[in-house]
């Protein structure tokens, strides 16, 4: 029997990505530069330091780049170590999120100072894989809300337009308002 479409197949855990629409990839480009860094509730998020703040706008940068190439758009480590940083000086931390914070922590640092690592007595150099996935699941929820945030912002935006708009009809044609 003839096929009619062919089923490219796709290896256990590969994740094909949608196709980028430009007007998306513009939002995420904005997105890059714009976007709430995703903090742990607790009125720690002011703290974070200017070092962490520019090093997630570049690594947000390189998986913008990667979206280009088809690659799964997701949280990059300097939002999961800022996260992390809020939220461990929110509540005590598990020994499993403390060793994702550190290994995560410690890859920021080395990327944003090369030749700066975390002391010896607390670096991770890497995770399990169930930690691993942990991490990267944490990096999905961060770039979900960081583009939930973007949406409802440019949704909030839309409408205060429309307001604008109708309340200047009102003003130049009351007539057609008045039922």
């Amino acid at each position: 029997m003839e096929q009619l479409f062919e089923v490219a197949k796709q290896q256990p855990g590969e994740r094909k990505a949608p196709p980028h629409a430009p007007d998306r990839w513009i939002s995420d480009l904005v997105g890059t530069f714009f976007d709430p860094i995703i903090v742990m509730p607790g009125g720690w998020g002011d703290t974070l330091p200017d070092w962490l703040k520019s090093q997630i706008t570049l690594e947000r940068l390189v998986v913008n780049m990667e979206l280009t190439k088809g690659k799964q758009p997701t949280g990059t480590d300097a939002e999961a170590t800022a996260y992390l940083y809020t939220a461990s000086l929110t509540a005590p931390m598990t020994e499993q999120w403390t060793r994702i914070y550190l290994y995560v922590a410690g890859k920021t640092l080395s990327e944003f100072n090369k030749g700066v690592e975390l002391p010896e007595d607390i670096k991770v150099d890497s995770l399990s894989d169930y930690d691993m996935r942990e991490l990267n699941r944490l990096k999905e929820w961060l770039y979900r809300q960081r583009t939930r945030a973007r949406q409802e912002s440019e949704k909030a935006e839309r409408r205060l337009r429309k307001e604008e708009i109708v309340a200047k009809m009102k003003e130049a044609q009351p007539a057609l308002f008045d039922f």
